[in-house]
């Protein structure tokens, strides 16, 4: 049996983004939206990485909606997202890494 196609959602979000609370609030934003593949992570450049996988491309636009608001505690200056449609599952998890 073939895995079901998805579309991937990369952003990059830059800001005051790092030591608020925003990679737990991502995680949890996700799981609030039915995403359960993907991941989130800080980079070294202070900014923080998540990738997000859905069959749905609708909840991965209302991700990246959530994620250009972000958390109270954070300020996001920009969201830089790239799309990825009709591609196999990469992930079946969404940790914080």
């Amino acid at each position: 049996m073939t895995p079901q196609r998805v579309t991937r959602l990369q952003a990059r979000v830059r800001g005051r983004v790092q030591g608020v609370g925003f990679r737990d609030w991502t995680q949890r934003t996700a799981r609030s939206l039915g995403i359960t593949a993907g991941y989130v992570r800080n980079l070294a450049d202070g900014s923080v990485e998540t990738t997000a996988e859905s069959p749905d491309r609708s909840v991965l636009e209302a991700f990246l909606r959530c994620l250009r608001d972000g958390p109270l505690s954070a300020r996001v200056d920009a969201v830089h997202p790239i799309w990825e449609t009709d591609v196999e599952p990469r992930y079946n998890s969404f940790p914080i890494t």
